[in-house]
């Protein structure tokens, strides 16, 4: 599986915890620079990851229609891992 990660200036563990998690293919935009508005989310993308603490308001709308479009899942969370874990795992696999 694949992850688009948008936010945060850099990940840290939340790399690897994804990685533990099942995906394989990680991608990082900070979404801080004019030309991340722009952000072309692929079709092989699986789940859009979204860090609502370091976007704003118009990427974060921009990021949902465009992945809604593609029929991406799009995910929203806080940069903390336990709110990341929650997001994308279903209760009953917690």
């Amino acid at each position: 599986m694949s992850v688009l990660v948008v936010g945060g200036d850099r990940l840290g563990n939340i790399t690897s915890k994804l990685k533990v998690l099942g995906f394989t293919e990680i991608k990082h935009v900070s979404g801080r620079k004019k030309g991340h508005l722009t952000v072309d989310i692929s079709k092989k993308v699986d789940v859009v990851l979204v860090l609502i603490d370091y976007v704003n308001h118009a990427l974060a709308e921009r990021i949902k229609e465009e992945a809604r479009g593609n029929g991406v899942k799009t995910v929203f969370a806080r940069r903390a891992w336990s709110h990341i874990f929650q997001s994308l795992t279903p209760e009953t696999e917690r």
